[in-house]
């Protein structure tokens, strides 16, 4: 057996980083692949790095996002898998790592009915050198304890069987931000994928000031918007899907809506009004009319006095 895997990698401004992602995708064992970057628009010296890659691996390829597509990162990614080769797909991001051994181990667990491979995946810490955490990626209520992040994905643990993908509605939503790897990996668990799982993590995802992912903690009001976007498109879909425990999925949003108040309480900062309006609608939604009462009690003791931060709990 031997597919061909075709890495793909959204990049923007990361001339200074992505080097060290693209040597260890070199040091693979396994060495039937292709990655395909695709720069969204960098004006940073990216594109010089990316040349000296290709120079010297022709399984590089260098994409610039086609015009009239949206900027962002899924922008490429789709681009990126429209335009792929392999039989299995992995998306990842331009300031990871994989672990040497990662793309044979990843085939070696290959059975004739995969739908995906899904590895466990290490958080690092950049500056600092030091790993944070693994995720947890195997549950018997996979969607549920996705939705509510008990397990996750990431975008680049799970390597995707090209035709599996092909046959889905839509792969990216290039209208969601963050919460865009969340959005998408969902949606393909609705779909009722046949997985494989690796519980010895083989890729690193490293966190640094500059992550994406670190946006949202930002209170970038863009990002956290793009991320009750995503909440409020899943709301209806899981809502016809048998056997959740629809107020599990309930007290996440609730809790989500609640985090992104509380920071904009302690920042002191005016989209604490929005926030304050939109937890309160969702509260009322769910018939959680005790917690609304507690939230706008809360909301004008600490916008007054710095107290009542007891009422804003999760």
């Amino acid at each position: 057996m031997n597919p061909l895997v075709s890495i793909i990698i959204p990049t923007y401004n990361r001339a200074q980083i992505i080097g060290e992602t693209l040597d260890s995708i070199i040091a693979q064992t396994y060495t039937n692949w292709e990655c395909i970057v695709v720069d969204d628009g960098s004006t940073d010296n990216t594109q010089e790095v990316l040349e000296e890659y290709i120079d010297k691996d022709t399984r590089f390829k260098y994409h610039h996002r086609p015009k009239g597509k949206p900027k962002g990162p899924n922008s490429c990614r789709n681009y990126g898998f429209k335009i792929c080769k392999g039989d299995y797909v992995n998306f990842f991001d331009s300031d990871d790592i994989y672990k040497a051994n990662a793309f044979e181990e990843l085939i070696n667990k290959i059975v004739e009915d995969n739908d995906a491979i899904i590895t466990k995946v290490e958080l690092k810490d950049f500056d600092k050198d030091i790993i944070l955490k693994e995720n947890r990626i195997i549950s018997n209520q996979r969607i549920e304890d996705f939705f509510i992040e008990k397990i996750t994905f990431y975008v680049s643990g799970p390597f995707w069987k090209k035709s599996f993908l092909t046959n889905q509605d839509s792969i990216f939503d290039e209208e969601i931000g963050n919460g865009d790897d969340w959005d998408f990996n969902l949606r393909m668990l609705y779909k009722k994928p046949n997985l494989s799982f690796i519980e010895e993590p083989l890729i690193q995802i490293r966190i640094h000031k500059n992550s994406f992912s670190k946006e949202k903690n930002k209170l970038n009001k863009k990002e956290v918007l793009s991320d009750f976007k995503a909440l409020e498109k899943h709301i209806v879909l899981i809502s016809s899907i048998e056997n959740i425990n629809q107020k599990s999925i309930r007290n996440f949003i609730i809790k989500r809506y609640n985090r992104a108040l509380k920071w904009a309480l302690f920042q002191e900062n005016n989209f604490k009004y929005f926030l304050l309006r939109e937890l309160i609608r969702k509260q009322l939604k769910f018939n959680y009319y005790n917690q609304a009462v507690k939230t706008i009690i809360g909301f004008i003791l600490y916008s007054m006095f710095k107290k009542g931060y007891i009422f804003l709990k999760d």
